[in-house]
């Protein structure tokens, strides 16, 4: 038996439309947008009509939007590509101890490269102090670099103030909006940033595709030397049949936000509901209020890693950051939230999504319900 899906913040399956649109790239127009006879007109078509997609959906310009591979190159290159070719106006640089490993790990790099990084500490909601990030601000400081929302426990970051704070400090302002996109409104207009992450499987869009959103003036390093392809940042043959699906992706969830957003919240409160109606000592991890639709993290006391095996073959869900979920550590997301070491073993991160139905969150919920049983006998 095919196990209830309720991991859409690890990963998301391709949209049906999606792959409706991605299929002419696939069986004909096969073009290198490079060329300029008919085949290549085509697909450079393609191209520009996804990176207006992509503009419209986050309120910029289509000539702002460079091509990924996907939200970790996008984070990889904003921190490192600003850092580098910013060295000469100052070497610190701001992140949070929560932040995934494609942020916290090139900021690890970067010190080994002479640069300084402050890891602003978060309370017991995961959120940062604003205030604590003023005072971290040095007359060295050049990038700023905060996720939008926790990929593990869903809260949102006071992204406006920060963003505001910057521009008033003239410091560039970095913010992975992998897990944010399509499920929340995201307007870097709004958000007053200078670099966006965007990571196309996360929004029912193919994996092995993203995009950087880079205000116009930033300066970055080149990424990829070679011909001149996205702006001379990223040389290389564009990948036409992703980028036209994450084009898609990002218009079907432009047109559908509200909509979809109410309906994974629905859902994702009818199981914490489920949950906290028959099962005692359960821990909600994350802001109660200031938290993604569709994110739910929480924790079992006193459970072990065998509860975890067991209700995984029954219900699709990760033992923290699907990314490093293998590890037998504890979550550092946890960690700097200070969840007590009796429940943070016991921790699961359910994530719902547009596909997610009210008969599967009562299937879930018994099935959890009847795992925990058998554990606390």
């Amino acid at each position: 038996m095919v196990p209830i899906y309720l991991d859409y913040n690890a990963t998301t399956p391709i949209d049906p439309i999606v792959v409706n649109a991605m299929m002419p790239f696939l069986k004909h127009n096969f073009g290198n947008p490079s060329s300029s006879h008919w085949f290549g007109i085509i697909t450079r078509k393609a191209v520009a009509h996804a990176r207006k997609q992509i503009a419209d959906l986050i309120n910029c310009d289509p000539e702002e939007i460079v091509f990924t591979s996907g939200g970790t190159e996008a984070n990889n290159y904003a921190i490192r590509g600003y850092a580098f070719a910013n060295r000469n106006k100052g070497n610190h640089i701001i992140t949070s101890v929560i932040e995934h490993p494609a942020v916290i790990e090139v900021c690890k790099y970067l010190e080994k490269h002479d640069f300084k990084v402050t890891y602003l500490p978060v309370d017991r909601t995961g959120m940062i102090s604003v205030n604590s990030l003023k005072k971290s601000i040095t007359k060295d400081t050049i990038l700023i670099s905060i996720m939008h929302a926790n990929n593990e426990v869903g809260t949102l970051q006071p992204i406006s103030e920060i963003g505001d704070i910057a521009y008033e400090r003239g410091i560039c302002f970095h913010a992975d909006a992998a897990q944010s996109l399509g499920k929340i409104p995201v307007d870097v207009s709004n958000m007053n940033v200078d670099l966006l992450s965007i990571a196309g499987h996360k929004i029912y869009a193919p994996k092995g595709i993203g995009a950087l959103y880079v205000k116009q003036g930033i300066k970055l390093g080149k990424l990829i030397f070679g011909a001149k392809q996205e702006s001379n940042y990223r040389a290389g043959t564009e990948n036409v049949l992703e980028i036209v699906g994450l084009g898609k992706a990002c218009e079907i969830a432009k047109q559908d936000i509200t909509k979809n957003y109410n309906h994974m919240k629905t859902m994702r409160d009818k199981l914490w509901n489920g949950l906290t109606s028959i099962i005692p000592d359960i821990r909600l991890n994350g802001h109660p209020e200031e938290r993604l639709p569709n994110t739910l993290n929480v924790s079992f006391l006193n459970m072990n890693d065998f509860f975890q095996l067991s209700l995984f073959l029954e219900v699709a869900a990760s033992a923290g950051a699907a990314c490093h979920s293998n590890r037998a550590a504890l979550s550092h997301v946890l960690e700097a939230m200070n969840v007590p070491v009796e429940y943070a073993k016991g921790t699961i991160r359910f994530s719902t999504g547009r596909m997610t139905t009210s008969k599967e969150i009562d299937c879930a919920v018994k099935k959890i319900v009847d795992i925990y049983s058998t554990q606390v006998r």
